[in-house]
């Protein structure tokens, strides 16, 4: 008998062990694949874009933003230019995507000396900015993050800038150029200027950098390895240098236009770019409160390994990579409604591509349905280091916007590839981007390296915020009313800055960003700069009772107008602010019930008493 009860014993143990375990291999399982949210962007590319809304702005528009060589490089680009690709030290192209000013930067508001910043490496300086950038759109105050599990993932291909004084280094960059510019301090400038203290690693993987990051990325948020992570890619090309190599190899476009999968494609165009996201756990983000731009579901990098050629493009690599991304984001081919693609131009490159995706997402799926195929590159050029990141910006952005941009200078597709054998069709026009019957939007992108290693990444429609419960209370209607509808109390949008010009810049980007969204709410704003902003010496306050009331004095302020009633004033020492009633009673009748309206805090505190 006793023997009989140890036996159940010992099997209540066993079944319950084999529980546990199923639990814990289904929990580990779900980190394995969990989605990562993209909560943050940066961005710089050509045409003039300093933001993400700018990089919409100008694919929405179809616009061409590459340009004859800048002036202000010290190119000669008449001396550089020969129509014969055979001529040694010359380019038969003279254009490409070009960064507005890469050099200028404010080195004061990152603590650096103006000899510091001059030997650090342009690309280092945009990665430090649009870092910023991309934790203030995530509205997360970067001081708040001094010592926190963040790590930085950044792509990078080229060292020209610091190459260009080997042997000959001036006088004034010597003893910092070396350790300004080599590529690990890209990465671990970032985390050195934040204080963040998760991995930091620079890679070059050619014009697969940022998606590879990304990648990496991802791996270290669903192991724990990290809580938030910035990822991207920068490519500033500090001499001609790579106009005159791939002119050799007849690689460039002669008439210096990417043509995406079209029947004219000659050849890629250079740009430049930098862009950064940052990354969290989509449960994190949303139990944060952090905005999520869009949720990468799965991600998956692969080599060609030994194939028809060093620099070639695989594609039988390259059907893997998207059946091994789409694995991770536990999808279906036909789960994808678009892929944003390398799309160089090359009469090589984009053959290999199109059938690649033709076999993985074009099979199997309705032909009323096709999967939609554009490039970024059409627009800006290929921004090599930054080009894959700019990729996932846009479709993130496509699908905020519910439509997908064309991809411009398509002729007509190419006759390489047998379009009929699948169900892909070019963005050669704007297509409207209906949800699915699930109520999502997904997309994929596409980024090769030139040795070899490929990189795909699968992004999904962020969730739906969730609605407000209704309310009666007279305390919250006055804030939850129209953007342009008078609140029972002012406004108060609060701005700081290192310096008094800073401050005024502050002011106008400011005005540019509330005038473009009429659907932003005074009162919204006003808790975003108060709240998810850092705070600096310099400081104006602009107080107003509705939205043209406050755009008047920001914009009024921003301009140095005399006589504008904004309150500024220079913060110091490490005084807190007190509020004091001084008990001499109403200052004006009704004076109490204005405050519990408007005053939740107040209407609380009265309450209580």
């Amino acid at each position: 008998m006793a023997t009989e009860e140890r036996l159940r014993e010992y099997l209540r143990r066993a079944t319950a062990d084999l529980a546990d375990a199923r639990h814990r291999l289904a929990d580990a399982e779900e980190r394995a694949h969990e989605p990562i949210a993209v909560v943050g962007m940066g961005c710089r590319y050509p045409g003039g874009v300093t933001d993400p809304d700018g990089l919409w702005d100008l694919v929405d528009s179809g616009t061409d933003a590459t340009s004859a060589f800048p002036a202000e490089r010290g190119w000669d680009a008449e001396a550089l230019y020969d129509p014969d690709p055979d001529t040694p030290g010359h380019t038969y192209s003279a254009r490409g995507g070009f960064l507005d000013d890469p050099g200028a930067f404010d080195a004061p508001f990152f603590r650096m000396s103006p000899r510091g910043a001059q030997a650090t490496d342009p690309q280092h300086r945009l990665m430090l900015e649009t870092a910023w950038e991309a934790f203030e759109r995530a509205g997360i105050d970067p001081a708040t993050l001094r010592g926190s599990r963040t790590g930085v993932w950044a792509g990078l291909m080229y060292e020209f800038y610091s190459a260009q004084h080997l042997g000959a280094i001036p006088e004034e960059f010597d003893g910092t150029l070396l350790i300004s510019s080599t590529p690990s301090m890209l990465s671990g400038r970032v985390s050195y200027t934040f204080g963040l203290e998760g991995p930091s690693v620079t890679l070059d993987t050619a014009c697969s950098s940022s998606l590879v990051a990304v990648h990496q990325a991802v791996r270290s948020l669903r192991d724990g390895e990290c809580v938030l992570a910035l990822a991207g890619g920068v490519t500033v090309m500090a001499v001609p240098d790579i106009f005159l190599e791939f002119s050799r190899q007849r690689g460039l476009a002669p008439d210096g236009r990417v043509k995406p999968f079209s029947a004219d494609a000659d050849g890629t165009v250079w740009a430049e770019g930098c862009g950064v996201l940052l990354l969290e756990r989509l449960s994190d983000a949303v139990r944060a409160g952090h905005p999520v731009h869009g949720v990468i579901r799965g991600t998956a990098v692969n080599q060609d390994g030994a194939s028809n050629g060093q620099t070639a493009p695989s594609g039988p690599a390259q059907e893997k990579v998207i059946a091994q991304a789409l694995a991770d984001a536990r999808l279906d081919a036909r789960d994808i409604d678009a892929v944003e693609a390398h799309g160089t131009g090359t009469p090589l490159g984009d053959p290999i591509e199109a059938n690649a995706i033709l076999a993985t997402y074009g099979k199997s799926r309705p032909q009323e349905r096709p999967l939609l195929l554009g490039s970024l590159k059409s627009n800006i050029g290929h921004a090599q280091a930054a080009s894959g990141v700019g990729g996932m910006i846009k479709m993130m952005l496509a699908m905020r916007h519910g439509k997908l941009p064309r991809t411009i200078n398509i002729s007509a597709p190419t006759p390489r590839v047998d379009w009929s054998s699948g169900a892909v069709e070019l963005l050669d026009r704007e297509r409207e981007w209906p949800r699915r019957a699930d109520g999502t939007r997904r997309a994929a992108v596409s980024s090769f390296g030139i040795s070899g290693t490929n990189a795909h990444v699968i992004l999904e429609e962020p969730p739906a915020p969730t609605a407000p419960e209704p309310s009666d209370d007279p305390r919250t209607t006055a804030a939850e009313g129209t953007p342009d509808a008078p609140v029972k109390a002012p406004a108060a949008w609060v701005l700081s800055a290192r310096g008094e010009a800073a401050l005024r810049g502050q002011a106008r980007r400011l005005a540019d960003r509330v005038s473009a969204d009429e659907d932003l709410r005074p009162a919204d704003v006003a808790y975003s700069l108060a709240a998810t902003r850092s705070r600096f010496d310099h400081r104006a306050v602009v107080v107003g009772r509705d939205r043209a009331e406050l755009l008047d004095r920001l914009s009024a302020f921003a301009q140095g107008s005399e006589g504008t009633p904004v309150i500024t004033g220079t913060a110091g020492g490490t005084a807190r602010p007190a509020v004091v009633f001084s008990g001499q009673g109403g200052q004006r009748l009704g004076m109490g019930r204005g405050l519990y309206e408007a005053f939740p805090v107040f209407a609380g505190a009265f309450d209580e008493v």
